[in-house]
């Protein structure tokens, strides 16, 4: 009987695109909608299509707040981006914690992303009005203040036309549908272009 050769396939070119990670929580890992679909998904698409030679790497991990986001950290600096989408923050406002303490977290991020040599698009966020006017307004507050402070470009609402518009949001009021994550990300590339290049 002859000898049977295995076929050597060969193996995968290693992805040397420089990275842009998309750091956050739920929003950003796509809760509820179906793999591929997210606004992280949606982006690298939008970059494929205009010629950009980036691959978006999705950190986000539902239900982090600010401190999950210092905790995770060290993870996200070893994937050496070039950019990194932050957003979070939401979760800390939903649950009512300190908006200092908030602040405090998005800034240490800030800090050890720019340290590391990656440049930081600040996902601005807002919550449901039933949480008051006063707390919504400091909330809101945080992400101005640090854009200005550690000179850092800003969306100034990552959910624009998205939030409260029915269809584009799923059931719980929070998360957008797969739809509406193709808005977000027109949105997100819109802040992100500026800082790449061909």
């Amino acid at each position: 009987m002859p000898q049977q050769h295995a076929v050597q396939r060969p193996a995968p070119a290693p992805d040397d695109r420089p990275v842009i990670a998309a750091f956050g929580d739920s929003l950003t890992a796509g809760f509820g909608v179906e793999p591929g679909k997210n606004f992280v998904d949606d982006v690298q698409r939008l970059l494929d299509r205009a010629g950009y030679g980036y691959r978006m790497f999705n950190a986000g991990v539902s239900g982090d707040t600010t401190s999950d986001g210092v905790e995770r950290m060290p993870e996200v600096i070893a994937l050496h981006p070039t950019i990194v989408v932050l957003e979070f923050g939401g979760n800390d406002g939903l649950r009512g914690l300190p908006v200092a303490a908030s602040k405090a977290n998005l800034a240490q991020m800030i800090e050890a992303l720019q340290k590391s040599g990656a440049r930081v698009l600040l996902a601005g966020m807002t919550l449901p009005r039933n949480y008051g006017p006063e707390y919504i307004a400091s909330f809101e507050k945080i992400y101005l203040e640090l854009a200005d402070q550690y000179h850092v470009p800003r969306i100034p609402f990552l959910l624009e036309g998205v939030g409260g518009v029915h269809g584009l949001m799923q059931n719980d009021g929070i998360h957008p549908t797969a739809q509406g994550d193709a808005i977000v990300a027109r949105t997100v590339f819109r802040y992100l272009e500026p800082m790449v290049k061909k």
